[in-house]
């Protein structure tokens, strides 16, 4: 059952104190509807958006929830593409429109993992959410009032489709909210309703939503001034000579210690905005006391000041990698005796190294990579065309330019996706989303009605990728019914499984002999196309194309063990005696390197003979 009402009191600022409680303007509730409400024009009868959930809430919790009120179709979770992280918001299909109805009237607001979640129906239009039509922006809401209390606020006049009390990290109400009808009009009612009126004895500001853009951008007023590097002798009335000479003041206090000794700083209110400005420009820099310069500045709210500095660390940042651009390297497959004097050395032929570092653990051991800075772009690029592959001991080093995580994880998708393109795949389709031409689809992976569909599986090897529809996989109701991401039968080993006679682990051991990397279900015969659709290409995708779109979905120990259990057994076939240290040797190479040994077995033949000649060398110096 739904929870009781929590619906304010709204009062007239007008009424002398003393007779608001007889006076009260109470906003009755309207009677209840006889039946849930329709979806507006442009909103999906069955399909609901279910946002504010917690990191952990799942698919299974959320059907456990929704299946209460009737059939479900389908439950997605949206995640981050590459961690897998929950976003915080999921979409629900319902079989029936008037369960979607029934689910927003009895389940919204109800709390799943301690936090109380929001359903609305689902607008698939990005035009229709960013329109702004029938949002009004409500300020100086009293800290107690939270989503629900909003809502049931304003539902008396109209039909509402969102509404969001905003909040801080740790879910403490910052004193404004949105609210979303269906129709203008009754945003229109809202507004001159409840504008101005009292909510928990606040008063409150409300109108229509505007953009951040469309807002008017003149200079921050304030009354409110902090003061920093006081020296100890000065105190609250010294303050007050001071400051009061620009205006009068409200308040003036310095903050103290247990011990009641000043910490430093203080804070002055004006009872004037223009005075506070004035202040800080004609006493930030006062050195009239102990010769120590005064810090004069409007006071900030802790998240306020935390925004402004990361903005400020970005931007240097930004600038400091701008400058770097091109001569920065990466170096990575290092032994664990080199060290920086050492990786200078390798490196001071090519230019003028102003930076040097290995990278090292907690307990001081070398991670095998390290970043040499170059003075120019030049040097670096020199550096990186004459030593990338080169042997550095018993090891080839693996040189190239320095790349932020976000830019690295961009070059890999955009590479994996022409690949996708060149077999006529669709790159770029966010995960759970239709494919373009087929209306009503919600979801691959979308179960038949009433049927809950299997739990998401992490991405990793002994995954196949998505296949057409056919034979076993029945169209969903609003369109092709799509199995992503479904285990199959492994043969052999788990993947980096310890076996007879050799090392296993992450670069594929003896273990994984016997693994075929042809087990990517590419037997599978073709399925006849879905009536009333195009027909799917016949060709299936090579073992190498099918590996390389699993990659950016898995993380990097998985995307190594995917490329191990590939490689191995062409390694072992061309060198068997040291297959396990050759497959481990080229694993350090970047994955685009790895892909094309995979694919070319001339390339293959050529590093795995040079490996050889490697471990040969390193024998014959330990003898």
């Amino acid at each position: 059952p739904r929870s009781q009402s929590r619906r304010c009191t709204l009062v007239s600022p007008l009424q002398p104190k003393k007779n608001q409680k007889k006076e009260t303007r109470k906003m009755s509730a309207p009677a209840a509807p006889a039946a849930p409400a329709a979806p507006a024009a442009g909103l999906s009868a069955t399909s609901l958006y279910c946002g504010d959930l917690d990191s952990n809430c799942t698919e299974a919790q959320l059907y456990e929830l929704f299946s209460t009120i009737g059939p479900v179709v389908s439950i997605r979770v949206c995640r981050d593409l590459i961690p897998r992280r929950s976003l915080g918001y999921a979409y629900v299909n319902f079989q029936q429109g008037a369960d979607a109805a029934r689910a927003i009237d009895v389940l919204n607001f109800n709390v799943v993992n301690g936090k109380p979640i929001r359903i609305m129906y689902s607008q698939r239009d990005p035009a229709l959410r960013k329109s702004g039509v029938g949002n009004i922006f409500i300020k100086n809401l009293d800290k107690e009032i939270d989503n629900k209390a909003l809502y049931d606020t304003f539902s008396q006049f109209g039909n509402i489709v969102s509404a969001k009390v905003a909040a801080d990290g740790q879910g403490v109400s910052k004193g404004y909210g949105f609210v979303q009808f269906a129709e203008q009009e009754a945003a229109q009612q809202a507004i001159d309703k409840v504008n101005g009126m009292l909510l928990n004895d606040k008063q409150v500001y409300v109108g229509p939503f505007q953009r951040r853009g469309e807002r008017g951008g003149g200079p921050t007023t304030f009354n409110n001034v902090y003061v920093k590097n006081l020296h100890e002798s000065v105190d609250e009335d010294k303050l007050k000579e001071v400051f009061g000479a620009i205006g009068k003041l409200t308040s003036v206090v310095i903050m103290k210690d247990g011990e009641g000794k000043s910490k430093g700083f203080g804070f002055v209110c004006f009872e004037e905005s223009e005075a506070a400005s004035e202040a800080v420009e004609k006493l930030d820099g006062y050195d009239k006391i102990e010769d120590k310069a005064w810090v004069v500045c409007r006071a900030q709210k802790k998240a306020e000041r935390e925004a402004e500095l990361k903005a400020k660390f970005d931007a240097e940042r930004r600038e400091r990698l701008e400058k770097m651009a091109g001569a920065n390297l990466y170096i990575k497959n290092l032994e664990d005796t080199v060290d920086d004097a050492k990786l200078r050395e390798l490196f001071a032929e090519f230019g003028t190294i102003t930076s040097c570092r290995v990278m090292r653990d907690a307990s001081g051991a070398s991670r095998g990579s390290a970043f040499v800075a170059f003075s120019s772009a030049d040097e670096a690029t020199r550096a990186v065309t004459e030593m990338n592959g080169k042997m550095a001991g018993t090891k080839p080093l693996y040189v190239a330019l320095a790349q932020r995580k976000e830019d690295r994880r961009m070059r890999l998708q955009a590479q994996f996706a022409q690949r996708a393109v060149a077999n006529g795949g669709m790159p770029g389709m966010p995960y759970g989303m239709p494919p373009p031409g087929v209306p009503g689809a919600m979801y691959y992976g979308q179960p038949p009605p009433g049927v809950m569909g299997p739990p998401q599986p992490q991405p990793g090897f002994g995954f196949q990728p998505i296949m057409p529809p056919g034979p076993g996989r029945p169209m969903g109701p609003g369109g092709p019914m799509q199995y992503a991401n479904m285990p199959m039968p492994q043969r052999g080993g788990m993947p980096g499984q310890r076996g007879r006679g050799g090392r296993g682990g992450a670069q594929g051991g003896r273990g994984a002999r016997g693994q075929n990397m042809r087990g990517f279900n590419q037997n599978m015969p073709p399925a006849p196309p879905a009536p009333n659709m195009p027909p799917a290409p016949e060709a299936p995708m090579s073992a190498v194309e099918q590996l390389a779109a699993q990659l950016p979905n898995a993380s990097a120990d998985q995307q190594r063990m995917l490329l191990g259990e590939a490689l191995y057994p062409l390694v072992d076939a061309v060198e068997p005696a040291s297959s396990a240290k050759i497959t481990g040797m080229l694993l350090e190479m970047d994955q685009s390197e790895v892909l094309h040994l995979i694919e070319d077995s001339k390339a293959l033949s050529d590093k795995v003979q040079e490996a050889v000649a490697v471990l040969k060398a390193a024998a014959a110096e330990d003898a």
